[in-house]
C-alpha cells in the first residue's frame, strides 16, 4: 500500500486533523453521523453509536497504540495498525463491527441494511470524498439487492484498510 493511500486512510480516522487518532476522533465521527441523520445522542440508537465508537477506539488502540499514550500517531498507524490489519482482516472487521452496525442503524432504523444513498451519506460524513463515496457505496452492495447489509459494510471496510490498492 503506498504512502498516499495510507495517508488517506489515516486522515479518515483523524477526524479533527490534529495529526493523531484518539478517542475523540471516534466521538466526533459519531456526533457527525447523528447530526447528519437527525438522531438524538440520548436515544437508544445514539447510545449504541457511542458505545460502538468506544469499542472501535479500544480495538484500534489495542492494536496500534504502541507507547500506550492513548493516541495513535501516523507512524503507529502505518507500522502497527496497517500491518496487523493486513495480517488479520477478520480481527479488524470484528473491532469495527459494533460501530458500523450502529452507524447503519442510525442511517436507517426501519429496515435491515441501508440504501446506497444513505451509505454514501455515511461515507461522506466520515470524510470520504463525494465521488469516491458514490463508487464505494455502489461497490458495497455486493449481492446487488439495493440494500447494504452489515456484513457487506464490515467486509468492505476491512478490505479498504487491508487490501493494497493497484495504482
Amino acid at each position: 500500500m503506498d504512502e498516499r493511500r495510507i495517508a488517506a486512510r489515516f486522515a479518515g480516522f483523524d477526524q479533527d486533523g490534529n495529526g493523531y487518532i484518539d478517542r475523540e476522533d471516534f466521538y466526533v465521527a459519531a456526533k457527525a453521523l447523528l447530526a447528519e441523520f437527525g438522531v438524538a445522542a440520548r436515544c437508544d440508537q445514539g447510545q449504541s453509536l457511542f458505545a460502538g465508537a468506544e469499542a472501535f477506539w479500544q480495538g484500534m488502540a489495542g492494536i496500534a497504540d504502541v507507547d500506550g499514550d492513548q493516541r495513535v500517531t501516523r507512524e503507529e498507524f502505518v507500522t502497527g495498525a496497517v500491518k496487523r490489519l493486513r495480517d488479520s482482516p477478520e480481527r479488524f472487521a470484528e473491532i469495527a463491527r459494533p460501530f458500523l452496525r450502529a452507524a447503519l442503524d442510525v442511517a436507517d432504523a426501519k429496515t435491515p441494511g441501508v440504501s446506497k444513498d444513505d451509505a454514501e451519506r455515511v461515507l461522506r460524513v466520515l470524510g470520504v470524498e463525494e465521488g469516491v463515496a458514490t463508487v464505494a457505496a455502489q461497490a458495497l452492495d455486493a449481492d446487488g439487492d439495493g440494500r447494504i447489509s452489515e456484513d457487506e459494510v464490515v467486509q468492505g471496510f476491512a478490505r479498504y484498510f487491508t487490501v493494497p490498492d493497484a495504482d
